[in-house]
């Protein structure tokens, strides 16, 4: 069982990140853009309904209703019991990075995007990671092989 420690400032609650290219912009959809304006406007009502109980030193966007911040626990555990709940394996929260990057890549997308978005040091990374996870590309790139060299000999 994990135990976290009391915090004895809001200072606590953010640290250095992992690399200097975790802190980056990305490039999101336009589905998500609406969904955090949404959240954001939820969030505002909050700060009409708690007042000068919300907090809004903070500015979170994944908080608590009262604006202050949720342990790493809560996060985890809500996944958890969602994965649950759609009857679906346990996973880490992280997999949920490893999932964008597929679907990124199924998708079609650029691997350079990919390994951008990912915040990887060079493309390779991602490459040598996710290109060959997925049936799904596998299966494409032998059907676009297979049509090309049809093609030669047509």
């Amino acid at each position: 069982m994990i135990s976290y420690r009391p915090l004895k400032n809001k200072e606590e609650l953010f640290g250095d990140t992992k690399t200097d290219k975790s802190q980056r912009k990305i490039k999101i959809t336009t589905n998500l853009v609406n969904d955090i304006k949404f959240h954001r406007e939820w969030q505002e009502h909050n700060k009409g309904i708690f007042g000068d109980r919300y907090h809004h030193d903070l500015d979170l966007v994944l908080c608590r209703e009262d604006g202050n911040f949720m342990p790493k626990s809560s996060l985890f555990n809500a996944f958890s019991r969602i994965l649950q709940r759609c009857d679906l394996l346990s996973l880490p929260i992280h997999s949920l990075r490893h999932t964008c990057a597929v679907l990124l890549i199924e998708s079609g997308a650029d691997m350079k995007f990919v390994q951008e978005q990912l915040g990887h040091g060079s493309m390779q990374i991602t490459s040598d990671v996710y290109a060959h996870i997925s049936g799904k590309i596998q299966k494409s790139n032998i059907d676009r092989f297979e049509k090309f060299t049809e093609e030669i000999f047509e």
